[in-house]
């Protein structure tokens, strides 16, 4: 007798399917048919929302060094771990797997929040040694998923870049930054702050199944729209790119443009570790059709590969199609005017912190 099938589920608001068991695992459990058929009596019935759980932690660092030559930034600071956002291409997914728990469901639903850390930031750029660089917030999670809402941390972070005149850039998918526009706006009219806000497609429906808590796109166009109109530079993310999947590039950054977005810049899609089997997994939930095609085109520009994480290319890829993408991105820029005038960031205002509740003369 032949194995039986065991359908996967979309969980509603959840971009994962399982939770994938991790790299370091020894053992790994799947579904079992017994011939009861008790695997199938709720095979068509959707299951239950997950609950989102947080959970603490006391740093010893908060800025974390980059050493790629792929990226445009010095130094960063991620005031979460995990995100709730649940896209389901994340390359950060990964790193839940240190923690002992899935990248799949667990990293979109067991969240960690670092909430010492603007003591421990603090205390870093109070070093003598410290020398202000290029800082970037959110570059692995999002630094305005739902749960900052009520923790804050990303405010409290950017409060005390203001005070130490310290700029920074960020990058997000959700609306939740024009909430401290009070703090980011007076910042970037003093070249001490911009804001990326990611688009990967303007189309809703296929967002909510690869974004599935992020805000709507119509929802980010809003937000570059207000972020422009308070004098903040803005850039847009049209990241990642996908084979098949998000084929509406030029809208977006022609949607982009209009709303105020002035910078931008891509990837193609990344698949380490276990990111590439929880992608299939979600090719086979949603696109089953068009599953091997869209695969064939990733590992034509990895090599042959799912992944290829050498420098120089591990962004962008390599061979026909990732020269398809790179033409297509450029042409469109260069069209509308991205890119044209660099955003600066004066790193030359920066003064030192005191001590955590000590006070200034000047």
């Amino acid at each position: 007798m032949p194995d039986a099938f065991i359908p996967l589920h979309a969980i509603k608001g959840r971009g994962a399917a399982t939770r994938l068991p991790h790299r370091f695992e020894r053992d790994a459990r799947d579904p079992f048919d017994d011939g009861w058929g008790t695997l199938e009596e709720g095979a068509g019935e959707p299951l239950p929302p997950l609950q989102t759980e947080v959970r603490f932690e006391d740093v010893k660092s908060v800025l974390s060094e980059n050493d790629s030559p792929d990226v445009h930034f010095d130094r960063s600071i991620n005031p979460y771990r995990g995100c709730e956002h649940g896209c389901i291409y994340c390359f950060a997914r990964p790193t839940h797997s240190y923690l002992n728990l899935s990248p799949g469901l667990d990293f979109e639903t067991k969240l960690i929040a670092k909430r010492n850390i603007v003591e421990v930031l603090r205390a870093e750029l109070g070093r003598r040694s410290y020398r202000p660089q290029h800082l970037a917030i959110g570059t692995a999670t999002d630094c305005y998923q739902p749960i900052e809402r009520e923790l804050r941390l990303t405010r409290s972070v950017i409060e005390l870049l203001q005070e130490v005149r310290h700029p920074f850039g960020l990058v997000t998918k959700s609306s939740a930054v024009e909430r401290d526009l009070d703090v980011i706006a007076p910042m970037a009219a003093e070249h001490l702050a911009a804001v990326y806000v990611t688009i990967t497609t303007l189309d809703g429906e296929l967002a909510r199944k690869l974004e599935p808590r992020a805000a709507a796109p119509h929802r980010r166009l809003r937000t570059v729209r207000t972020l422009a109109e308070a004098g903040v530079p803005v850039g847009v993310s049209v990241a990642p790119q996908i084979p098949f999947v998000t084929e509406d590039m030029e809208k977006v950054l022609e949607a982009a443009w209009e709303a105020g977005a002035r910078s931008a810049f891509y990837t193609v899609i990344r698949l380490p570790w276990e990111v590439a089997p929880l992608f299939k997994q979600w090719l086979e939930l949603h696109y089953p059709q068009r599953a091997g095609r869209i695969m064939a085109r990733i590992h034509e520009m990895r090599g042959g590969k799912d992944y290829d994480a050498n420098f120089g290319t591990r962004m962008v890829g390599t061979g026909l199609w990732a020269e398809l993408i790179r033409q297509r991105f450029e042409k469109a820029t260069q069209r509308l005017g991205f890119n044209r005038e660099r955003i600066a960031l004066d790193l030359s205002a920066f003064r030192p912190p005191g001590a955590a509740g000590q006070g200034s003369l000047f």
